[in-house]
């Protein structure tokens, strides 16, 4: 991983595609106005400003997020700032059924003008001619032979309508891609990264590195969960997804494994906890940017503190390592 620095920010390359992306991004789920629930557009936009404005150059958004409404902001706040900012964004299945079924063919998910007439939809909402990657928003090994995405992804760059493409991959399923690595077809790829789900690193983080494809790392925070802010009294609200994430006994189990993170790594009190996690995304060489939702200044504020803190030190990520956890809170 070749790094960059300046006086603010921290840029990795992104893979093949030779861009200079902030090691830390912008996820911009969260400002949908949708799923996740309480962040006015106002404060949208001011978070989306102060990530731009103190060298965060990439934005994940997607068709999806608010049916276009997400795009919209990033697409405002882009253009205002008058900065040189990444734009990725991400083609919704077909059938709206997230993530991806084993048995159901591509023709029902990514029929080829599907993918291109998303992409034009999103381009408008952007406001942008040409979107800087394009992603599917879910991915099924069984489809790497099909003609159908192939296709739409040389059309779009052939047209001018997508610099690069690449591939969100399933909750929890980052080996689902190693086909895909091996193509020499896609430019990225945006997997679950965090503390908890380290399992990446085994293959796909490998072959990432071997093939020069750029990793996206999201839900840094897994849904919360290591923001040390879950407690079992935690409530959300109406409407929000993390009534459903964190549904039955499961605040009650981020509590225990969050407090042996906090033992094992000898911090004060769980307030340290979304820094560590953030600088975890980061010391891995794979990784090129890490995406977390920020719908706050104080979020925004944050998390560019923790990344400039740098990697963490062996021993915290010989610790870290110990408290991988194989579930899966999405189903």
């Amino acid at each position: 991983m070749q790094w960059i620095m300046d006086a603010d920010m921290n840029y990795r390359k992104l893979g093949r595609t030779g861009l200079e992306v902030s090691e830390l991004g912008y996820g911009a789920w969260g400002i949908s106005g949708k799923q996740w629930i309480g962040a006015t557009d106002d404060d949208s936009l001011a978070a989306l400003r102060l990530a731009i404005s103190s060298g965060v150059n990439f934005i994940d958004t997607a068709l999806a997020y608010g049916d276009g409404k997400s795009e919209e902001l990033v697409g405002k706040a882009v253009k205002e700032s008058g900065e040189k900012v990444y734009i990725a964004t991400k083609v919704p299945p077909k059938n709206r059924v997230w993530p991806a079924q084993s048995g159901v063919g591509i023709e029902e998910v990514f029929p080829a003008e599907y993918i291109i007439e998303s992409t034009e939809t999103s381009l408008r909402n952007l406001g942008v001619e040409t979107v800087d990657l394009q992603q599917l928003h879910v991915w099924n090994p069984e489809w790497l032979d099909r003609d159908e995405w192939r296709r739409a992804f040389e059309t779009l760059k052939s047209s001018g309508k997508a610099r690069f493409v690449g591939i969100s991959i399933n909750d929890h399923q980052p080996d689902s891609a190693l086909g895909i690595t091996e193509t020499g077809l896609i430019d990225t790829v945006q997997v679950i990264y965090n503390v908890f789900d380290q399992t990446p690193e085994r293959a796909l983080f490998p072959a990432c590195m071997k093939h020069n494809i750029g990793v996206l790392a999201r839900v840094p925070f897994d849904e919360g969960s290591l923001t040390g802010r879950i407690n079992e009294a935690t409530t959300f609200p109406e409407g929000d997804f993390r009534n459903y994430y964190f549904r039955g006994d499961r605040k009650k189990q981020v509590v225990e494994r969050v407090a042996g993170i906090v033992k094992d790594l000898g911090l004060a009190d769980t307030n340290a906890v979304p820094e560590i996690a953030l600088r975890f995304c980061l010391s891995h060489p794979a990784v090129s940017t890490v995406i977390p939702g920020m719908r706050s200044l104080s979020s925004v504020e944050a998390n560019l503190r923790a990344v400039a803190a740098g990697p963490l030190p062996n021993e915290d990520l010989d610790a870290l390592h110990r408290h991988a956890w194989d579930r899966n809170f999405y189903a």
